[in-house]
């Protein structure tokens, strides 16, 4: 069984609910997703069932403990969609004696769709040839008797025809009818009426056996042509799949005084946290972790989309999937399993695969009951033109049955007309429906759309951020670590009042460090490393405390020390001089961010800190301005320093919300999207917030969408509906660019299958019959089928067409 992974961020929390993933053999249409979804939802734990037609994956949401996979993959089955829980790397090698690998089971099933094709195939040119003339009767007598035909609809029934039967059979059985359904009622009608012809000639009805070859060529030939484009469509996520690292070698005895212990190849599976591995050049590393012996270079391209090797040499972190180039090193595994990098991403791709779009919901309600629909209207269309159209319009029964006839027109007799004419009306409004298409409109575009996405480092979560993502006309950007490099140095160190606790600057940095030797914030990073860079020894310190946003504190050497901004400074009552606050002012107003330091009780001085704008944040900026979008700066920090980063961007000021803390991030994004506030007048505005860290969390989950930096936190990336793994701001753009593209793909689709049906079903119940005397006989009708589902998948990959010729990453 595979369970979706959790991130590393909540090991402590015991989670209520667990998702389990489930290949589900069987699915012909999107009625047999809403008979899937239906089976599952109606087992006991289970809370949710989402089910992807393109991908056939399932995954459930249950309550954690209560719902057995084996279980419910076993009353799937017998449901008649075989189906098996998803195994991890480790767990298929013990079971593959008992469960076929999906992949192997795909391929199967294709090979014996292009048999039953190839098969069809030659029937159906036998049958077709019998009617190109005197020609071939010369050639082949024989293909004009009737009972060859008879023989060539038999045996297309009886071989490629055979599983179709079967489970339309077995869908209506199961109260729950399908496209197989639906196709092999009506050739098996067309078939039936054909023997009663031939059987009985006295009725003076027609023989059309050809139809019942042709309708199956046709619909094989179209399925084997959709499960080839299917193929394609998911390439790019198996090839995802592909880079997961099989062998590790793993060193029993890490180099120690030059002594090099013996070299195992494992299971990457089986590696173990803090193990040391070797990796020699032309490998992929096995699993996330630290390089601990040796230099190369590693190819990132899976995971940044960047085609430059990146130096990596001791110390630097290295990750599961990216390609060892030059040297050979050995590393220190940090992550294994589940948790390593791209274990994680092909979780959140394969999920993002099966998340819905809202509008697609309108094509499941349909295809729930587009069955029951279609056969309604097939009996209707029989019943008005045997006791009604044909009364109305005698002449066009008499034509018609004449023009569909095998035999020479006297041998028919006009009162049989009716009955054939309505029995193949029927058959075709049967045969040309196609729920296929509406079940794959939506998941073949997010197939494709977020497996492109996952090629080029952006991790999009599911169809239902794909829909919100190509309406947003608002983002907000955190500063700290987002826009700014997140790498800040610190510029002044002021002692502004005269302590005894206090000698100098050096002293106010040493107190500062030990206090912020308790937090991970950059600011923090930034006086630590500037501490370390003076050589300046830092006292211990200890009653560590951090209120996100405004501050932090500790006792060093017997005092109370705090840093942070006024508001912190003031809560602790700290009185802060007027000289203080305009000295401030003036650091800010250079972009700086400025940090107070109080000891015992008393104001000390200023720390002030400077960051960088990150390289690519101003070309960001101005790409999304001319998406029109309104581009928003939210932060922490004081107005001065914020306004000095949005002059750089190029931002109006009106866009800048500074001083806000991290508790009300989350209200300024609802704010936001409330159409009654004065500043987004007569729309509602669609969200999106970018950040990096814990404290935007909040504010990422408020946002209609999230978007969170790779380098970011695991809280971030958790809470985030889209992960730019290059750490690029561009890629907001590039993402936003995408989701529009996809989306305007789903919305093809959709219109595509809709007005197919709503326009072929009329079309094949004879609407244009009494005024222009065209009917769409049973073979155009499964010609058309056929054509709207690989139309559908094609419309699709034109996405990957696109994205190749840089329409989106430019």
């Amino acid at each position: 069984m595979q369970l979706v992974p959790k991130t590393n961020l909540s090991p402590e929390i015991t989670p209520t609910t667990e998702k389990i993933i489930l290949d589900v053999g069987g699915m012909k249409c999107a009625g047999c997703v809403k008979a899937v979804e239906r089976q599952l939802a109606q087992y006991p734990g289970v809370k949710n069932a989402c089910v992807n037609l393109a991908t056939e994956v399932a995954v459930v949401e249950s309550e954690t403990g209560v719902v057995e996979p084996d279980a419910l993959a076993k009353q799937l089955t017998a449901a008649g969609f075989p189906s098996q829980p998803r195994q991890s790397h480790g767990k298929l090698a013990e079971q593959t004696q008992s469960l076929p690998d999906p992949a192997q089971q795909q391929r199967r099933e294709m090979q014996s769709a292009q048999r039953q094709l190839v098969i069809s195939t030659v029937l159906l040119i036998l049958s077709g040839t019998g009617h190109f003339g005197s020609f071939s009767g010369e050639l082949l007598p024989g293909l004009h008797n009737i009972w060859f035909h008879f023989g060539l609809a038999t045996a297309a029934l009886l071989i490629p025809g055979r599983s179709i039967f079967i489970d339309g059979w077995l869908g209506w059985r199961r109260n729950a009818p399908n496209m197989n359904t639906l196709v092999g009622l009506g050739t098996l009608t067309a078939y039936i009426a054909s023997v009663i012809a031939l059987l009985f000639p006295q009725l003076g009805w027609e023989c059309f056996f050809d139809e019942p070859v042709m309708m199956l060529g046709f619909i094989l030939l179209g399925r084997t042509l959709e499960r080839q484009a299917r193929g394609r469509a998911a390439a790019a996520f198996k090839q995802l799949l592909d880079l997961q690292p099989q062998i590790a070698r793993l060193l029993t005895k890490p180099k120690i005084a030059g002594e090099v212990g013996e070299i195992l190849e494992i299971p990457a599976d089986r590696v173990r946290v803090g193990e040391w591995l070797q990796v020699l050049p032309g490998d992929k590393i096995p699993v996330d972790g630290i390089v601990v012996d040796g230099q190369t270079t590693i190819d990132e391209s899976m995971l940044t989309g960047e085609s430059v090797p990146v130096l990596k040499q001791n110390k630097d972190t290295v990750t599961a999937g990216t390609l060892n180039q030059s040297g050979a090193i050995a590393i220190e595994a940090t992550r294994t399993g589940n948790d390593t990098t791209l274990a994680q991403i092909v979780a959140l791709v394969e999920a993002a695969q099966v998340r819905k779009a809202p509008v697609q919901k309108l094509a499941d309600t349909v295809a729930g009951y587009f069955t029951y629909g279609v056969l309604t209207a097939a009996l209707l269309t029989f019943l008005f033109w045997y006791f009604i159209g044909t009364n109305i319009w005698p002449n066009v029964a008499t034509s018609t049955g004449m023009e569909m006839s095998h035999h020479s027109p006297q041998t028919i007799h006009h009162l049989y007309s009716p009955l054939l004419l309505s029995l193949k009306l029927a058959i075709s409004v049967m045969v040309v429906a196609c729920p296929c298409a509406l079940g794959l409109a939506t998941p073949t575009a997010i197939l494709v759309g977020t497996a492109i996405a996952a090629e080029k480092g952006i991790l999009i979560k599911g169809g239902d951020v794909l829909e919100k993502a190509h309406q947003l006309n608002t983002i907000v950007f955190d500063k700290t670590g987002t826009l700014t490099s997140g790498n800040p140095i610190v510029t002044d160190c002021l002692v502004l009042e005269e302590l005894d606790l206090v000698s100098n600057s050096q002293h106010l940095l040493q107190l500062a460090a030990a206090v912020e030797s308790g937090t991970c914030h950059p600011l923090a990073t930034a006086i630590c490393k500037e501490a370390q860079r003076q050589k300046l020894s830092v006292p211990g310190g200890d009653r560590f405390h951090t209120e996100p946003g405004l501050g932090v504190s500790a006792v060093v050497e017997g005092n109370l020390v705090l840093l942070g901004n006024w508001d912190w400074l003031l809560s602790h009552e700290i009185s802060i001089h007027e000289a203080a606050q305009k000295k401030a002012q003036v650091l800010a107003a250079d972009g700086k961010t400025v940090v107070g330091v109080a000891v015992g009780g008393k104001f000390a001085g200023l720390i002030a800190v400077q960051d960088t704008l990150r390289s690519d944040a101003k070309q960001a900026v101005e790409n999304l301005h001319r998406m029109g979008v309104r581009v928003m700066l939210l932060s922490g920090d004081t107005p001065a320093a914020a306004f000095a980063i949005a002059k750089q961007l190029g931002l109006n000021l009106t866009d800048v919300m500074a001083g806000v803390p991290p508790a009300k991030k989350a209200d300024v994004i609802k704010s936001l999207q409330t159409p009654e506030i004065e500043k987004i007048p007569n729309s509602q505005s669609v969200v999106a917030m970018v950040g990096d860290g814990i404290n935007d969390a909040p504010a990422l989950s408020q946002a209609d969408i999230g978007i969170a930096l790779h380098a970011g936190t695991d809280v971030a990336i958790e809470t985030a509906d889209i992960v730019l793994m290059r750490n690029s701001l561009t890629d907001v753009t590039k993402s936003i660019q995408l989701s529009r593209a996809t989306f305007n793909k789903i919305r093809q689709n959709l219109f595509w299958a809709f007005a197919y049906n709503t326009l072929g079903i009329p079309l094949a119940a004879g609407i244009l019959l009494p005024s222009l005397h065209f009917v769409l006989n049973p073979a155009g009708a499964a010609a058309l089928m056929a054509f709207s589902s690989v139309s559908v998948v094609t419309n699709s990959l034109l996405l990957r067409r696109f994205a190749r010729g840089g329409e989106f990453f430019e």
